[in-house]
């Protein structure tokens, strides 16, 4: 799996009580008392409320109230956190986005709730919705893409056009010099497909009050002091009035990151019923409620001297960001400087425009713009390869950064501090036998199939925001039975964080893995916490578990000096006990001394925390090798080779499932997922019936390596892992396919590549 040495640690601590079905769940833990809500939404994806009838839902059996935008407006809640902060830098008019918690007057996207119907039972308040008498004024025209939105149907009136917020990086000018006189130029048009995340465990809420009167939510989430913060300023009241508690989560990947309307709404609904309130989607409705993602086009141009040397590079993305601007939405920003990836580009502009839509907001999706990047530049250079006559991969590693050359200022805000691509790169295309290649697409060809083969070396910015770092914190506490408690501000969501930070604490503290008690997800246990997100769970909070396990060993050997009568100084730690060398005489000290002697009623605590001075940047090699039936246009893999450098590994086989998650998403997302739209703004893939997720039976035995260059940025030396999987397999297996369809004459062609797509697409190059 690694170049380390030490064996592979095997299993995850957690898996035992998922497999078991004993994982706490949200709606594992609904108080008995608990009513339950559902929500009226708005069947059109634009137009007005003209008219709004509720008194027939009001009236019905079991339903204790429906609540709409006016009494919210009555309440001081009308409308969520707006955090857009839209920006022109072509001079162009803003205008604010505020997301109503119901909407009241105007439809701005399909789904949008209107009422909540709040009952004894989720069926009663699901007949009551049925009662629910609306008229609303469909617009005639609805903005549903990118492609139209200049000139098309204004989704916020007021402005000149539907750009929310538009951002330059780079020299333009210096770019369209050098490109003009480049020897060759590349120009490609990429449309990277809108999806959403599907996670396993569907969004759901409890709102409740507590036992001290705090305003509490119980919900799947990945940033659980994210929804803190932003619930205390929507209410008006202070942080220590709420509490938000995240149990075991069933998948998130971004999209669970901060507060949702219906969230907000339970909240709501339980401060002004004084009942705990409980919400849960169901598949359809997460299609239409959960926040979407991707959905990223443009042009791109990428300009060769005579010998095939990278010159410059310009990309104007066009980013679809649905009804309403917000801050997530716009952290693509923080990401674009991929584009520049594992190459010595001497000059990169990039533009980014972030359009309204009649849809669903925008926002973190695993990887978050990396992946975008990341194909931006890798198909360009595989397109650039065929137009030159050059081979893919030599053309790349003769344009990589060298080792000797970091840390690296790439010419787009990236810094890399450590790597050494040429050997990733030269191991992946050893381990894919990519010499043997031509041999394999001959024999392909024998049998009437296409075969291609991808390449992507995708480089990430990890434990960000870039130029914004965060600290993160962790405690430790050994309790009077001598059992250790970590409490850390990062939030497993399915990484296996339980069982790597627990693995660290048993061998930093010297305690069986059984006596340890790991704890996350609850506001009241620590003054703040990251979450999870960007790839930074590991390199910031278990860097900040790794400081407070030392703090915590030094704060045992100063209770263990007083008891054994030597300086601190003199006092040995190891294998759980604390002794004085020099007085053999005196009993050594276990964990559950220090914490009787500790004079404190929980036992011994310490916080520790770690703000990195910088960011990491995780990369690797991706090669992906694919065949196509030409009768039918199925896509089927022969093998997917990845060499990545995530840094220190601390946990091969945590990294490894990482890593084959994420190359499973991004494969899912090249060969089939996609929300579409018909022209009114219906979604036609809203179920697993139309829209295409990936099964086991899709994928290759992927073969994963890892060669670390450890950062010095953290003092584990890691750089994440959590993103690279898809960051670099989008670009990888869409390359393959196109590849592929290129031995055929197909000129141009973009995801998603479903069997019916890609066999249209050979018919028409056979025409």
């Amino acid at each position: 799996m690694n170049d380390q040495t030490g064996p592979a640690l095997i299993g995850r601590v957690e898996d035992i009580r998922f497999v078991s079905g004993h994982g706490q769940f949200t709606a594992d833990i609904v108080p008995q008392n608990a009513l339950h809500a559902v929500f009226f939404r708005s069947p059109v994806a634009a137009g007005m409320i003209t008219s709004l009838d509720c008194n027939a839902a009001k009236a019905a059996a079991g339903v204790v109230a429906v609540l709409t935008a006016a009494d919210a407006a009555a309440d001081g809640v009308a409308n969520m956190v707006w955090t857009g902060g839209p920006v022109r830098e072509d001079g162009g008019v803003t205008v604010g986005s505020p997301r109503p918690l119901l909407s009241g007057a105007e439809i701005r996207h399909l789904g949008e709730p209107v009422a909540m119907i709040i009952a004894t039972s989720r069926q009663a308040a699901a007949d009551a919705a049925e009662l629910i008498d609306v008229q609303i004024d469909a617009a005639d025209d609805v903005a549903l893409s990118v492609e139209n939105m200049l000139n098309g149907p204004l989704v916020w009136p007021g402005t000149n056009d539907n750009i929310a917020s538009l951002h330059r990086q780079g020299n333009r000018d210096e770019v369209d010099t050098i490109l003009a006189t480049s020897a060759h130029v590349s120009h490609f048009e990429f449309d990277i497909s809108k999806i959403t995340a599907c996670t396993m465990e569907m969004r759901n809420s409890i709102g409740f009050i507590d036992e001290n009167g705090k305003s509490c939510v119980t919900t799947s989430a990945q940033s659980p002091y994210q929804l803190h913060g932003e619930l205390a300023q929507l209410f008006g009241i202070t942080t220590d009035e709420v509490r938000v508690i995240s149990p075991d989560v069933g998948g998130s990947f971004g999209m669970k990151g901060a507060l949702y309307r219906e969230d907000a709404l339970v909240v709501w609904a339980a401060r002004r019923l004084q009942r705990p309130v409980f919400w849960a989607a169901d598949r359809g409705e997460s299609f239409l409620s959960d926040e979407h993602a991707r959905a990223v086009s443009g042009t791109a141009s990428l300009g060769l001297d005579k010998d095939g040397n990278f010159t410059a590079l310009w990309v104007d993305a066009h980013i679809d960001a649905g009804a309403y601007l917000s801050r997530r939405t716009k952290g693509l920003l923080n990401n674009m400087g991929g584009v520049a990836g594992q190459y010595k580009t001497p000059a990169i502009a990039t533009q980014m425009s972030f359009f309204f839509t009649n849809t669903m907001q925008t926002s973190p999706y695993r990887g978050f713009g990396r992946p975008e990047a990341t194909y931006v530049i890798e198909r360009l250079i595989d397109q650039a390869a065929r137009e030159t006559g050059r081979d893919a991969l030599a053309l790349r590693q003769q344009n990589l950064v060298s080792p000797d050359a970091m840390p690296y200022q790439t010419a787009l805000t990236f810094l890399y501090d450590c790597g050494d691509f040429p050997r990733i790169v030269a191991a992946a295309a050893k381990n894919a036998d990519y010499a043997g290649f031509a041999d394999r697409r001959k024999d392909s060809e024998s049998r009437g199939l296409l075969r291609g083969i991808g390449i992507a070396n995708p480089i990430e910015v990890a434990g960000g925001p870039l130029k914004q770092v965060r600290k993160d914190i962790a405690r430790i506490t050994v309790r009077p039975d001598g059992q250790i408690v970590i409490t850390p501000g990062l939030m497993s969501v399915g990484q296996g964080h339980e069982t790597a930070l627990a693995r660290m604490a048993s061998s930093r503290l010297g305690v069986d893995m059984d006596d340890i008690i790991y704890q996350q997800g609850d506001t009241d246990l620590l003054p703040s916490g990251r979450g999870s997100g960007g790839s930074a769970a590991t390199v910031i909070g278990g860097a900040a578990v790794h400081v407070a396990l030392n703090e915590f060993v030094a704060a045992g050997k100063s209770i263990a000096a007083g008891v054994l009568g030597c300086e601190i100084d003199h006092v040995a730690f190891d294998a759980g006990l604390f002794s004085n060398p020099s007085n053999t005489t005196l009993k050594p000290m276990n964990w559950t001394d220090i914490a009787a002697h500790s004079n404190a009623t929980g036992g011994l605590s310490v916080l520790g925390e770690f703000l990195p001075p910088d960011v990491t940047y995780p990369n690797g090699c991706h090669i992906c090798e694919i065949e196509i039936d030409p009768a039918t246009g199925k896509v089927s893999f022969a093998d997917y080779v990845v060499v990545e450098d995530v840094g220190t590994v601390l946990n091969a086989d945590l990294v490894e499932g990482q890593m084959h998650g994420g190359i499973a998403q991004g494969i899912g997302q090249a060969l089939g997922e996609i929300l579409k739209f018909d022209e009114t703004g219906q979604l036609i893939s809203g179920s697993f019936m139309d829209y295409q997720m990936p099964i086991a039976a899709d994928f290759p035995n992927f073969r994963v390596s890892t060669i670390a260059v450890p950062t010095k940025i953290n003092p584990l030396g890691a750089k994440g892992v959590g993103e690279a999987g898809t960051v670099g397999s989008l670009a990888a297996t869409m390359n393959a396919v196109v590849d592929a369809m290129a031995s055929a004459g197909v000129r141009a062609f973009e995801m998603p590549a479903t069997p019916h797509r890609v066999w249209q697409a050979l018919q028409g190059a056979k025409q």
